[in-house]
């Protein structure tokens, strides 16, 4: 009988090792974007060790021998590369790393040469060149078989091939190709939102400073936002905007106003401003990869009494919920300082989710924790210090029409919550007041 493998042991990498920086005391950076030499600003490279460190930690408490990633965000955290987000949704770049070996990174035609020349925290010969099926277009099974036949060869070379394999997201060719070398599959995204969890000094000034771009978006939008100003240009306004402050990736910006408002339809439109109306905006986007996820309420040029109860209940569940928010809590509590289904007029947690939650922010735009009453009762999690999430609250208006929605980031401190989106939002604001 042959005897079973061992894999090495793993260089298991604990947060406060590698990521010494967090100075509570002290108040949240948001440094300019330049490197300059007479202040410290974001230092990629200790981020990248930070990141690596927390994957191999989640990896070695898993039971698997090695996680094999399709997802963009968990290459990106694992390998510190990217090619644009034109790539999101491809499929076709895949990274993979053993306990304790070195990351290595397929990439897309001559990318892979790219990262050996300017990516020199990865090995030279762990950039390789690869394709897959590209969501069926190329329509060649041969090369998932090939890739399988290459994972499995560097698997069994670093002593973990008959481990169990961690994946997140795959093409169904490839998971058939990787099952048929006798890998057993399992889910990998989860270990990869494990080490996700809990962000390091440097991610949280990236998520700050992507939540500063987002404070300039909305006094922008608060000075266009008149009648006759459609939906579709706020959002082409912000755009511009933020690819100019150094945005790499707009991702979605939602526009609603007037009767659009309730129920939410999360989208946008050419629909005219009007005045009297209430519209509110989630801007989506990332810097250096870390996102932001940011609803702000306006009522243009004057607000009624219905619009401004709608929004001083919204803010209400808001507070309370931050007020909640400690290392050590159970996410079970925070879930129930938000209104019920029946409380927004919906029928059921489900058909309510999304209007009244929390959701972690970093390279993904969903990550730990999240907190609902769909989700929380049943499966409640624990808070830690150095997760930043975004905390959502959603309030239809008496009228049958407008509604106030309001969204704010935090860090988590020891302390508690660290509001990191500033644009004002205690009280309704009034656009172009007359």
């Amino acid at each position: 009988m042959a005897k079973k493998a061992t894999p090495p042991a793993p260089r298991v990498v604990r947060p406060e090792d590698v990521d010494p920086h967090h100075r509570w005391d002290r108040p949240l950076q948001a440094p300019g974007f330049m490197q300059v030499d007479f202040e410290e600003r974001v230092d990629f490279r200790r981020l990248h060790d930070y990141r690596l460190g927390r994957v191999r930690q989640a990896l070695a408490a898993s039971g698997l021998g090695a996680l094999l990633s399709f997802d963009q965000h968990n290459i990106r955290y694992t390998t510190s590369t990217v090619i644009g987000e034109w790539a999101r949704d491809k499929l076709t770049r895949y990274s993979l790393l053993t306990g304790n070996g070195e990351p290595y990174v397929w990439d897309f035609g001559s990318a892979a040469r790219h990262h050996k020349l300017y990516a020199p925290w990865l090995k030279t010969d762990h950039c390789r060149a690869g394709l897959l099926g590209l969501r069926g277009a190329v329509g060649d099974d041969s090369l998932f078989r090939q890739a399988a036949l290459e994972v499995k060869a560097l698997l069994d070379a670093e002593g973990v091939g008959r481990m169990p394999l961690g994946v997140d997201v795959v093409e169904p060719p490839m998971l058939f190709e990787l099952q048929r070398l006798g890998m057993e599959v399992r889910d990998g995204q989860q270990v990869m939102l494990d080490a996700r969890e809990v962000k390091s000094h440097d991610e949280i000034t990236l998520l700050n400073m992507a939540a500063a771009m987002v404070d300039g978006v909305y006094q922008d939008i608060a000075e266009a936002l008149k009648p006759g100003v459609k939906e579709s240009q706020i959002v082409a306004l912000a755009t511009k905007r933020l690819y100019e402050m150094g945005s790499d990736c707009v991702e979605a910006i939602n526009a609603i106003s007037g009767e659009r408002c309730n129920p939410h339809p999360h989208n946008f439109t050419d629909r005219l401003i009007r005045p009297g109306d209430q519209a509110f905006f989630d801007i989506i986007q990332s810097f250096m990869g870390y996102r932001t996820c940011y609803y702000r309420t306006f009522s243009v040029g004057r607000a009624t009494p219905a619009q401004v109860d709608a929004y001083k209940k919204a803010r209400d569940w808001m507070d309370k919920a931050i007020a909640l928010l400690k290392p050590g809590v159970s996410s079970d509590r925070i879930a129930k300082a938000f209104p019920t289904a029946q409380d927004i007029g919906f029928e059921s947690e489900m058909a309510a989710f999304g209007l009244n939650f929390c959701h972690g922010l970093g390279l993904g735009l969903h990550e730990r924790p999240l907190i609902s009453r769909l989700n929380s009762f049943r499966h409640p999690i624990e808070l830690k210090a150095g997760m930043v999430f975004a905390v959502e609250t959603y309030c239809p208006a008496k009228d049958g029409f407008s509604a106030a929605r309001i969204e704010e980031e935090v860090v988590l401190t020891p302390d508690g919550a660290k509001i990191i989106t500033l644009y004002p939002a205690d009280e309704l604001p009034v656009a172009n007041k007359y």
